[in-house]
């Protein structure tokens, strides 16, 4: 199976203002510099061939016609190769000269688009030695047998009201390139970034910018060569200015599937080229996908206020929180601790209790029992172990054999519990279960899987880590070191028994280390990857981290873990979405809970790992 990525590069050659025979040799050398590199789409600067600064020269014939020659030997150097360039050159036309984009393919100019909005048809012209090359500013261009339609701008049009994009990707395009040239000042990198990442975002399309570089006159300003690759938003690679050599990256061409594209604009020429995709990658993607910075108030702050306005609608008097010592119920305490705060109660309304029972490790009982004292809550221990043992006896269960009976007893205790609280206290019980714990239906069905209100139901476990890290920063004494504590605690569900009460039930032994289930998660429902794209995707991202086999493996875990415990998120509680994931039946991912994953199956079984 091939994947669908353009290799796609942005450069800027280093030039002499009005030197057209020397600048084409720059440019030939570009190209063949990208063949070797077997990219795919190669951007070059706005007016490259004969200089962005060259002025009113531009005008002049003699400059004009060293330009023509530049481009016919430009096109030639690209004969035989798998590769697409866009070159900024002038271009004449009915008495007037514009800066264009020429699109050029195995040794033909397949079409130009000038830096205009005069051209509202297309117009056929002879020039570099073709006859009928289409001119215009809807002139498109698209891959046969690929999922693949370009379309250009040119330098400023980027921050038009109306920017040529939008029709576009009206058109049907999902990659816009964009010839530019602007010189370097203070805050013109950020404003060109966010620029291109608004628009990509916005039209939900890739966008490739490559800005004029070296050998520009300095009479004005300096030029940085400046280059961004961009896909939806997200930057996918950036030249910094003044950084010399090819700007090289991926666009994922999956990631516009053709079949959810409207096209409202039937009005765009569209020329068609063959382009074969060497269909492999060595794009890395972020390692913790889930992770904002900047973002951890905004989160915390929706957790707190979603609890808080189901405190108020249900009149609850107080909280009743499950404290295990573990991560994800020391996130749900902080959201709890804010709800309180948000509505002005006594923190004392906040019920914590800790349950041992057969598995509880002294570490996490000491650290649950601490954490409660240092947040001020009314802290209850509930000792389980009689209770258990009494219902694994009248269930006929031997009390030895540590099977799923004898673990999930316990977790169903400890729920009853809460339960049966929160009616004593007129109270509310908030879940602690996390989003990867959801995916993976890590989880005692009508256990710890049920709840009043769920917190952290769109929170994975990285994040949980990285908020209840962050939330700890801010605080002090015993509420941090404890927190720091339990960072440092192995995840555990604290089922099985150990002699000495250490943890010995590790879940990333059991399920696989959270960074990957949270890395897959994201990228199969964020991004729609295909199992060989994740798996090629986390080879890349945690290459020296984890090897092949490993990832493979776990991957596996997940893809089936996904699909068989469907039936505990068809029926989850209700809990506020934070993240843009969420795997609530009411508003985020739908699937039916019998769903069957052989194609996916499949397709991981025809994965060979490279040894």
């Amino acid at each position: 199976m091939k994947l669908n990525y353009l290799k796609t590069a942005t450069f800027a050659p280093e030039i002499k203002v009005c030197d057209t025979e020397y600048n084409a040799a720059k440019i030939i050398d570009a190209i063949k510099l990208a063949d070797k590199e077997k990219v795919e789409l190669l951007v070059l600067p706005e007016l490259c061939v004969v200089g962005c600064t060259a002025g009113d020269l531009i005008k002049f014939s003699t400059l004009l016609d060293g330009a023509d020659k530049a481009v016919k030997d430009i096109a030639a150097a690209t004969a035989g190769k798998n590769l697409i360039v866009f070159v900024g050159a002038p271009v004449r036309h009915d008495g007037a000269v514009f800066s264009s984009a020429i699109c050029i393919r195995d040794g033909k100019i397949l079409g130009i688009v000038p830096k205009s909005y005069n051209f509202s048809n297309v117009v056929f012209i002879n020039a570099f030695g073709q006859d009928d090359i289409p001119m215009g500013k809807n002139v498109t261009f698209k891959a046969s047998g690929v999922n693949l339609k370009l379309g250009a701008e040119i330098g400023s049009e980027l921050f038009d009201k109306y920017p040529p994009s939008i029709d576009l990707e009206n058109g049907g395009c999902n990659v816009i390139v964009n010839t530019y040239s602007e010189y370097e000042y203070s805050g013109a990198v950020e404003k060109r970034a966010l620029a291109v990442r608004a628009n990509s975002e916005r039209l939900g399309v890739a966008y490739v910018l490559s800005n004029a570089g070296k050998g520009e006159s300095t009479t004005d300003g300096v030029f940085s060569g400046h280059g961004i690759i961009c896909e939806r938003g997200e930057v996918v690679s950036e030249k910094k200015p003044f950084e010399s050599g090819l700007n090289v990256n991926y666009i994922d061409l999956d990631g516009f599937a053709e079949t959810n594209r409207e096209v409202y604009n039937n009005e765009v020429y569209e020329v068609k080229f063959h382009l074969k995709l060497n269909g492999e990658s060595e794009r890395g993607y972020e390692r913790l996908p889930f992770i904002k910075d900047g973002e951890e108030e905004l989160l915390l702050n929706i957790q707190a206020r979603g609890l808080a306005k189901r405190i108020e609608h249900t009149h609850s008097k107080t909280l009743v929180l499950g404290l295990s010592g573990g991560l994800d119920s020391t996130l749900a305490l902080i959201a709890c601790d804010r709800a309180m705060t948000i509505l002005g109660r006594d923190k004392k309304d906040i019920i914590t209790v800790t349950m041992p029972c057969f598995g509880t490790s002294s570490r996490t009982l000491d650290n649950s029992i601490r954490l409660a004292k240092a947040f001020g809550t009314t802290l209850k221990k509930t000792d389980l172990t009689k209770a258990v043992k009494r219902h694994l006896k009248d269930i006929g269960h031997d009390g030895e054999t540590k099977d799923a009976a004898y673990e999930n007893a316990q977790a169903r205790e400890r729920t009853q519990v809460l339960m049966d609280m929160a009616n004593m206290y007129n109270g509310l019980v908030v879940g602690t279960g996390d989003l990867s714990e959801l995916a993976l239906g890590f989880a005692t069905y009508n256990g710890d899987h049920m709840s009043m209100y769920a917190v952290n139901a769109s929170i994975p476990k990285t994040l949980v880590r990285h908020l209840s890290a962050y939330s700890a920063n801010n605080l002090k004494g015993k509420a941090k070191s404890t927190i720091m504590d339990i960072i440092d605690t192995p995840v555990s569900p604290e089922l099985i028994p150990s002699g000495d009460k250490t943890i010995v039930q590790v879940t990333e032994d059991i399920v696989g280390p959270y960074i990957l289930h949270d890395f897959f998660l994201y990228n199969m429902l964020k991004r729609g990857f295909s199992p060989k794209k994740i798996y090629t995707a986390a080879v890349n991202t945690f290459n020296g981290e984890f090897d092949g086999q490993t990832i493979l493996k776990w991957l596996k875990v997940f893809v089936r873990r996904f699909f068989t415990q469907q039936f505990k998120r068809s029926c989850m509680p209700d809990g506020v979405k934070a993240t843009e994931l969420s795997l609530s039946p009411r508003s985020g991912f739908k699937m039916p809970s019998d769903a069957v994953f052989t194609l996916w199956q499949q397709e991981l079984d025809d994965i060979r790992v490279n040894s």
